[in-house]
């Protein structure tokens, strides 16, 4: 940027060049997990030696078109002097449009350390519980997730306020689990055993609202363990590591609101359908 040491990361999203993306149907519409906005969050922050996102509030929903393309921008701030930076991320679906801000928060240094052992797995005591009506149960509550989001594979119930769940990446995308540092559809599968486990009293239709201490300890993983646990109110806490135990994210803290199709049609409606302005 010119006249100071800010950062803007572009890029374009599509249905068509990222189809993984046309499976996170919400409420009807196609929408960017919010898992999405960390990895980009995340991947900025690597760019500017901030590996650690503090915190990132989703603001906005964005929603794809079935057809065309969509700018996205991810802007990162000067260094303020505590040696954190300001990160927002942006959209808009063509030149003429103007930029839609989805999300704002706080990149940082150092990465938390994962205290939860996974070598033992499934953990001792944990109870098993029955996912077979998992996809149908959130697809009647509006999240009609596609093969690719479909990742749950086995959930254990730990003790109170904790579930622990394996997921994975389907055969079709699995091979491009080494391009992402932790793939938006894999960290997504791993929310949503917050409804099963019971670890929240009202699950619904969820969806993640304001993300805490996000640290990436490893990247490339196509199979996660997950634990879960209630950290009072609507938040959660998530760990997960790789196959072998091996730690792989934390996030400190996670805060899930529920989503009515009200919001997400008013975010896909576009500035285009907008009469609020005067031209002569």
């Amino acid at each position: 940027m010119a006249g100071g040491d800010g950062v803007v990361l572009t890029g374009r999203l599509s249905v068509a060049a990222q189809p993984w993306l046309a499976d996170h149907v919400v409420m009807g519409s196609i929408l960017v997990p919010g898992t999405a906005f960390v990895e980009l969050a995340l991947r900025a922050g690597e760019q500017v030696g901030c590996p650690r996102l503090e915190e990132l509030t989703i603001e906005a929903p964005l929603v794809l078109p079935e057809r065309g393309t969509v700018t996205v921008q991810v802007t990162v701030g000067a260094e303020e002097q505590d040696g954190r930076r300001p990160v927002a991320l942006y959209s808009r679906p063509d030149e003429g449009a103007s930029w839609v801000r989805h999300a704002g928060g706080v990149l940082g240094g150092a990465v938390a350390v994962e205290a939860f052992e996974f070598g033992v797995w499934p953990p001792a005591g944990a109870v098993p519980v029955d996912v077979s009506g998992l996809y149908e149960g959130l697809a009647s509550a509006g999240l009609a997730y596609g093969p690719v989001f479909r990742g749950v594979r086995s959930v254990w119930r730990g003790e109170p306020g904790v579930v622990f769940a394996e997921v994975v990446l389907p055969d079709s995308v699995a091979g491009e689990a080494g391009v992402f540092g932790l793939h938006p559809a894999l960290l997504d599968a791993a929310l949503q055993v917050v409804g099963v486990g019971g670890v929240l009293e009202d699950s619904g239709a969820r969806l993640p609202f304001v993300w805490s201490g996000v640290s990436l300890l490893a990247s490339g993983a196509s199979v996660l363990r997950v634990r879960v646990a209630a950290s009072g109110g609507d938040g959660v806490s998530v760990s997960v590591a790789d196959a072998s135990g091996v730690s792989v994210a934390v996030v400190e803290s996670l805060v899930l609101r529920p989503v009515s199709e009200r919001q997400v049609r008013a975010a896909g409606s576009g500035s285009e359908d907008s009469l609020f302005e005067i031209d002569w």
